[in-house]
């Protein structure tokens, strides 16, 4: 029998155990920020009153509320439910007439990555067939589908893939943007779909946060010039072809504040003052719902402790009230299910916050369903809300014409297969390409090159479409792809290998950049492997810790005497000092998307020798000068970046970077403190069991998809001759490099109760490594009876 409290779980780097008991102390206080105004006065003051393109149609609103007036209440939460197309069946969709569904990333057709363009209609014509046959469930309001669009139409084959959006925001380029919106729209409604997931118009803050690269910029100013762009682009004009069949419907997201959370952390919380929220996180907002935006998908993230999928300060009196919104609010996966008190399954706080559609892409649609029914006719929900929240839904879909227009099947641009990756398209994307390059060093004029030479192009990022393109491609996180999957597509040497053919140079790929003949220059391509939400998520901005296998390739270069020119990949500004002293020039890719010859034309002058294009894209984010530099921003107080916002060389420019320091400062020990368990399970750790053994909460116990999420300690139970295990373990890796590098320590404030009378085993998992177990019986039992103890047990 064991029978013990855990309250505190960290790993800490560490000098002494006082300096432990101290760090805790500081990881684990307690906030004082104050609460969210609530008043209209104190909105007023901070949100302005939006002069919006779009004004309310009388016919429109007439045709809303007829068709309110003949719904029943099933058919209205029906409206109100999105599942995602593996979850549900053609004869759900019958029976109970969704108001819209989603693929998610990584998800087709019939389950078939390779799916036609011609499978991507029949799917949407058969969805929206069985929307409107009225015989099981008496509706016959037409459904629509919604696609994670967000640079390009990014889960279809052969698809025209753009930069992701940190690379259009050094392009600095809105009318650009709203070509590239255009261009999409008319990709995504070749596949018979409606609705796309972007802009993201979050505002990112803090680089170690996986989302940066879905970020067009730190600057606000930047980020609200592009989602007026990007909205018009993809909407039409509002009053001039506004959701007209070459258009979808535009979503801005993430409302709100979700570029701003605490050191990163996605899904975290913004700890800001209401003025800040607005000033640098509303700003593409106030844009994208000025020119139309028809829908808003509300954040993950909490503002001041609480979850935006629950606030109905932020949800209603702001977004709808005060910015007059009028179209409606779309949660995020299963978002509804972080609310305090809910689940996946039931969550009527979310629509009484203002949330008018669940995205609820699992088997839970059903149980969320028939739960909304039951908690208005008992009266948790008011009816009034229920039909506020229809309203919206069906005013958007008479916007845009979906009651007129033919079967997703009979549209202008269904099944026109020579549209997805046409080549006018594929050219405006080495446009967007070429935009986007930041030139960040180029000593001794390397740069351009002439394309007669012998030209080897190395490095594991150079002939590798899907690092390119990075994450949100063809799969949530981009993994799992190759070459083959990007028809039509190329890679950053191929682009190479023909500018250097077509002058009379000799272009080769050696990826590990090894090489028979030396080679005149070498051009290496590296950077960061594909990733997204939660997966991206960092503790600091050095690149490559521990395995510095490109910097090797580079100076193994430089020591036989060969120029080389970095093209360096990435979703964010890296620390990456030593990769530039080992570079003659170096460029910052980010993630230039399916046309990689486009980063050709920039590099090498053409078969005559003449310059093709220059470097014009300037940083939109801040480049840290170390990797702690995590929360760098333009006009913040004591601003001293290695290149600042706006920066980057032209050829015009005779600027040689001098030796930059590659001795990263160390941060006080009590700052690495990695909390996992601290009055509940700290983001991204979840917490499971097995065998026998049980997890009761001695003040409350709370479970969110089968796991504890929040109470003040745990009490674990192992009964006399069984095994059980208790496990914290995270959904996304954990980088431990830092803690593995210096003394560091496991730290669990623990309670014994009972003492073992078997053996208790502590076991770390690495997908690396495997497990190591060690067995903590003897100290568990020397704690036994003394309250409150603290037990440490070295990392290594």
């Amino acid at each position: 029998m064991l029978t013990a409290f855990l309250s505190k779980l960290s790993i800490s780097s560490y000098t002494a155990k006082r300096l432990l008991l101290i760090s805790l102390m500081v990881i684990f206080g307690c906030s004082t920020t104050s609460k969210p105004a609530d008043s209209s006065e104190e909105i007023n003051a901070v949100w302005p009153q939006l002069s919006m393109d779009m004004k309310p149609s009388d016919d429109i609103e007439q045709q809303v509320a007829e068709l309110i007036a003949e719904m029943t209440l099933a058919q209205k939460v029906a409206q109100m439910i999105q599942p995602e197309i593996g979850s549900f069946t053609l004869d759900d969709m019958r029976e109970y007439g969704f108001g819209s569904y989603l693929n998610g990333g990584g998800s087709f057709p019939n389950k078939d990555k390779y799916a036609a363009v011609s499978d991507w209609v029949s799917f949407a014509d058969a969805m929206y067939q069985a929307s409107i046959d009225d015989s099981l469930d008496g509706a016959i309001i037409p459904t629509m589908w919604g696609t994670d669009a967000v640079h390009g139409h990014n889960n279809v084959i052969g698809a025209t893939l753009f930069p992701h959006n940190i690379g259009l925001g050094a392009a600095h380029n809105p009318s650009l943007i709203e070509q590239i919106a255009q261009v999409t729209a008319k990709e995504v409604s070749a596949t018979g779909i409606d609705w796309v997931f972007a802009p993201t118009v979050a505002v990112a803050r803090d680089d170690r946060w996986g989302r940066t690269y879905e970020s067009y910029s730190e600057n606000p100013d930047v980020v609200k010039s592009y989602a007026a762009s990007i909205v018009s682009g993809l909407q039409g004009q509002v009053g001039s072809h506004f959701l007209t069949e070459d258009h979808v419907i535009a979503t801005t997201k993430h409302f709100i504040g979700d570029g701003g959370t605490t050191m990163g952390i996605d899904q975290g919380d913004t700890d800001v003052a209401e003025q800040l929220l607005f000033d640098i996180h509303g700003q593409g907002y106030v844009a994208g719902l000025s020119a139309g935006a028809q829908t808003v998908m509300a954040s993950f993230n909490s503002w001041q402790g609480k979850k935006v999928h629950g606030s109905y300060y932020l949800l209603t009196q702001v977004l709808k009230q005060r910015l007059g919104f009028d179209g409606f609010v779309v949660g995020d996966w299963n978002g509804h299910g972080q609310i305090p008190g809910c689940s996946i399954e039931s969550c009527p706080e979310a629509v009484n916050a203002g949330l008018d559609v669940y995205m609820v892409p699992t088997a839970a649609w059903k149980p969320l369903f028939n739960n909304l029914i039951e908690q208005v006719e008992n009266g948790d929900i008011p009816i009034a809300r229920i039909n506020d929240a229809v309203s919206r839904i069906l005013r958007v879909k008479l916007r845009a014409g979906l009651f007129t227009k033919p079967s997703p099947a009979m549209r202008t641009n269904a099944g026109k297969s020579d549209v997805i990756g046409s080549a006018s398209h594929r050219e405006l994307a080495k446009q967007a390409v070429r935009e986007s390059l930041v030139l960040l060093k180029n000593n001794n004029n390397l740069l351009p090159l002439s394309a007669n030479q012998i030209v080897m192009v190395a490095g594991d990022g150079a002939n590798n479409i899907s690092k390119q393109t990075g994450g949100w491609t063809l799969s949530w996180q981009g993994t799992g792809n190759q070459n083959s999957d990007f028809p039509g597509a190329t890679s950053i040497f191929s682009g190479i290998k023909t500018q250097v053919n077509q002058a009379g140079g000799k272009a080769f790929f050696s990826e590990n950049g090894r090489y028979a003949i030396k080679p005149d220059v070498a051009v290496v391509v590296f950077g960061e492997e594909p990733y997204a939400e939660g997966y991206g998520d960092l503790d600091n901005l050095e690149y490559q810790r521990g395995n510095k296998r490109d910097l090797s390739l580079l100076k193994r270069l430089k020591a036989a005497g060969i120029p080389a020119v970095s093209v360096f990949i990435s979703g964010r500004p890296l620390w990456v000092n030593a990769e530039l002293n080992a570079s003659d020039a170096f460029v910052a890719s980010w993630l230039p998307g399916s046309e990689g010859a486009g980063i050709a034309e920039v590099l090498f002058r053409d078969s005559n020798n003449q310059l093709q294009y220059d470097f014009s894209g300037k940083l939109s984010f801040s480049w840290p000068s170390g990797p702690e530099q995590v929360n760098l921003n333009y006009q913040d107080a004591n601003y001293q970046p290695l290149f600042p916002y706006g920066f980057g060389l032209s050829y015009a420019d005779m600027v040689n970077l001098p030796q930059l320091g590659e001795v990263a400062a160390k941060m006080p020990s009590e700052a690495h403190i990695l909390a996992i368990y601290d009055s509940g399970v700290q983001k991204t750790w979840k917490i499971s069991t097995s065998g026998k053994a049980a997890l009761v909460s001695n003040l409350q116990l709370d479970r969110f998809e089968a796991n504890l999420v929040r109470s003040e300690t745990l009490q674990l139970s192992f009964k006399d001759k069984t095994k059980g295990e208790v496990s914290l373990n995270s959904a996304f890796p954990r980088d431990l490099t830092d803690f593995a590098e210096q003394a560091s320590m496991l730290s669990m404030l623990v309670n014994i109760v009972t003492p073992p009378n078997r053996q208790v085993q502590l076991t770390m998992k690495s997908n690396k490594a495997g497990k190591k177990h060690l067995d903590i019986s003897k100290q568990l039992k020397q704690m036994y009876g003394q309250g409150w103890q603290i037990l440490n047990v070295e990392l290594s």
